[in-house]
Order: C-alpha cells, then structure tokens, then sequence
C-alpha cells in the first residue's frame, strides 16, 4: 500500500470498549493512535499523515466462528498491506470468548493463513488492569481501577456468571484448545528471567501459539522487547489484551523511540451526563446504584423518552439502562439487539439535549452501541480512570458528533465510576 505512513502498530479490537482500552495505552506512551469502528482505507489513512498507530473497533467478541472468520480474513489482510510493524488482535482481558461465541482460536486460525511466522505470541496479562497470567493460568481482580480482590478466573464473581461466555477455566492452555487445534506453549514467568536472544529462540523454535506469563508491570518492558526483536525479522502478528500495547510503549518509551509523554488537559465537568448501560457484570450494578444514591434518575431502555429528555434539560443526569444490572432476563437479549437500541436511544437524547459527554457501560454491547449513535472514529483527549480513557467523536451527520465520549467494560472501575465521569476528575 503506497504513500501509507509509516505506522508502529495496528490492532483489531473484538468490541469497543476493549479497543478503547488500546488506544489508551498507545496514546500514554506517545504514539499519535486513531480508532475507527471500520478498517480505514488507504485514502482515510493517507488523510492523518502524522499517525503512528491506528485501531478497529470491532464486534468479534459476539459472533459466531464463522461470521468472526468472514470479518476478519478481509480486515487482517487489510492491515497487514498498510506495513504496520506489529498486527495485533485485541481480545478481552478476562480473555471472554468460547468455541461458539467470539472464539479467539478462530481468529488465530484466520490470522495464521494470512501472516506465515514460525509461532503467534499471546499476552493476556495486564498487570495494570489488574490481570495476571501465572504458568497458563489467569487471574483477575474484581473491578478494574479498583482495590478489588483478586480471583482465580474460574472463581472470579462476575466472570465466572458472565451471561454469554461464562469463565469455567482458568488455565489458558485448556481453555484456548476448545477454540483452535493449533499447539500452545507457555513463556512461563520464570522464563521470563532469560536474555533476550533466548527467549526469542525458544519462541522461533514453537510453532502454533505462545502463550507468555507476566505477574508485574515491570516484566512489560521486556516482553515488548521480544516482541519487538521478532518483529525485526518481519511484520508479526500477536494476539492478547492491552497487556501488547503496554509492553511495546514501555519498551519504546525506555530506549527513546518516543518523545516524551504527552500532557493531557483536564477534561473538567460535565453535568448533565448521560449513561447508557448494558452491562450485566456486579461491578457496573454497583456503579449504577451508587450514581443513583447521588442524584442520577434511572430510566429503562422501553421507557418513552421523554421523561428522560427533561431530566436532562433540567441537568440532572441520566442513566439508560436495559435492566441486566439487576440479572433479570433481560441479560438473555442478544448484544446487538441492546447495544442498537441503547445506541438509538442516546442518539435520540443527545439530538434533543445539552448534553456534551456520553458514557456507554458494557463490553457486548458497546460496539453496536457506537454504530448506532453513528459514530466512525474516536480520539483520546484525556485519561480518567485505567482502561477506559474519555475521547472525542467523529460522528458526520450524528448529533454525537465533536461530543465527548467514554466505553467501559462491565468490569471496569470503582463504585463511583458515573460520578467520576460527571465530574471530569478523580
């Protein structure tokens, strides 16, 4: 692909507040980083001349294999023509997935056809969100950007329950080999003590997936190294969480092939704010009940929205939910069908209101969500809490569009997350 810039990275997010997570992390480490709900063309790229990094915010996480492979075969041959040096599939990293739904073995059997590399690595831990790999086996804490405690993922409260990808297994290799029949091998955290050109032998020597270990944030660096060192051979595909972007920027930002990190403005507040909930996870019902003991009316996603548009008017803030906070059945409904109408909602609320920033709570459903609002790309312009930085929409012919915008995952965040936001700081 001719008259590309010359980009670090490209990743593939398999829903949009995980993709919002990447951006994030790129852009902490100083990468000049774009999302977009769809592979950029050539044309779009050409059109950002400064960018060092770009994303897909995609809806993966909720199709079937096939659908997956259908998407995503077209869309990793598209990335891998822009030169990008590292190909990434962003995948949760609670590692959500199964052999029917969002299956992340189908998207390394696609990635395998297109990018011809001795072995695909895999990082899922990222120690700063509070998730940890151990010789295979995974561990996440309760609530990201929180003091929660922390579980064995087959044990972990909200995981554990999730309502479409339930986490039965914690030990990575078991749980990955329902997915593909590729083999998977462990850099194992004690592994990780060896040099650089060991490593990177023991990694050239396996083929299939590599699943490597991190417990510490400071291990990162040196698995970005490795990462890095294989990609001098050529463009290599990795697939794993942010734990990837983590790695390569703190590797980057530690030899200086970044400039200083940038400065970001406080966002201020933002009242009335308006919440648009999916999610089905404890963490966000927590939230939701919080915000309301602070002054949030709450209203259903069926309701008429009127009443909810005057609240607005009146600046009191809003959140819209579908009622999965309180594990009814309305858990059940497909993502597409509560992210689109949630999306539709808001839309409608945002057209008719004041309101300038816009919070969409739940991984499944966030990315249909997005779509719906009309959203086509999005831009970080400041971190608030880790995982789930606020950004600006691009939204042509959309009442969103210019206005600020935050997805977070179910998991992401204490119990005055909402309050957070309308306030604009911690």
């Amino acid at each position: 692909m001719s008259n590309v810039p010359a980009l670090r990275l490209a990743f593939y997010g398999d829903d949009f507040t995980g993709s919002t997570d990447a951006l994030e992390f790129l852009c902490r480490a100083g990468l000049k980083t774009r999302l977009f709900l769809d592979p950029p063309t050539p044309e779009q790229l050409k059109s950002y001349p400064d960018l060092q990094a770009y994303g897909v915010a995609g809806l993966t996480r909720s199709m079937s294999p096939e659908a997956m492979e259908a998407t995503l075969h077209p869309a990793f041959m598209q990335m891998k023509a822009t030169g990008a040096r590292h190909i990434h599939y962003k995948v949760c990293s609670t590692f959500d997935s199964s052999p029917t739904i969002g299956s992340i073995g189908r998207a390394i059997d696609t990635a395998s056809k297109i990018f011809h590399q001795p072995s695909i690595p895999l990082l899922v831990a990222a120690p700063a969100l509070g998730r940890y790999c151990v010789f295979g086996n995974l561990f996440a804490r309760m609530g990201i950007g929180s003091a929660g405690e922390i579980y064995r993922l087959d044990r972990h409260p909200s995981m554990s329950k999730h309502p479409v990808t339930p986490a039965d297994e914690s030990d990575l290799h078991l749980h990955l080999a329902k997915q593909t029949k590729l083999s998977i091998r462990l850099l194992s955290i004690l592994q990780l003590e060896q040099s650089l050109s060991e490593k990177k032998s023991y990694l050239q020597q396996q083929s299939g997936v590599v699943l490597i270990d991190a417990l510490y944030t400071s291990q990162l660096s040196g698995v970005g190294a490795l990462l890095d060192e294989l990609a001098n051979d050529e463009q290599l595909f990795s697939v794993g969480s942010s734990g990837i972007e983590m790695a390569l920027g703190q590797y980057w930002r530690e030899t200086g092939a970044l400039p200083a990190s940038p400065q970001w403005n406080d966002p201020g507040p933002a009242s009335p704010l308006l919440v648009l909930a999916g999610s089905c996870s404890p963490v966000t019902a927590a939230q939701i009940n919080r915000a309301e003991k602070a002054g949030f009316a709450l209203f259903h996603v069926n309701e008429n929205t009127d009443a909810a548009c005057r609240t607005l008017n009146n600046g009191q803030s809003v959140i819209i939910h579908t009622g999965g906070h309180e594990r009814t059945n309305a858990e059940l409904i497909p993502a597409e069908q509560t992210g689109t109408s949630l999306g539709h909602t808001g839309r409608e609320l945002v057209a008719k209101t004041a309101v300038k920033r816009i919070v969409v709570a739940g991984g499944d459903t966030s990315s249909y969500a997005a779509r719906a609002m009309g959203i086509h790309a999005v831009e970080m312009i400041a971190p608030l809490v880790m995982g789930a930085p606020l950004c600006r929409a691009t939204a042509p012919g959309s009442p969103l569009d210019g206005k600020e915008v935050n997805f977070k995952g179910g998991q992401v965040g204490d119990e005055n997350y909402f309050i957070i936001l309308e306030k604009g700081k911690l």
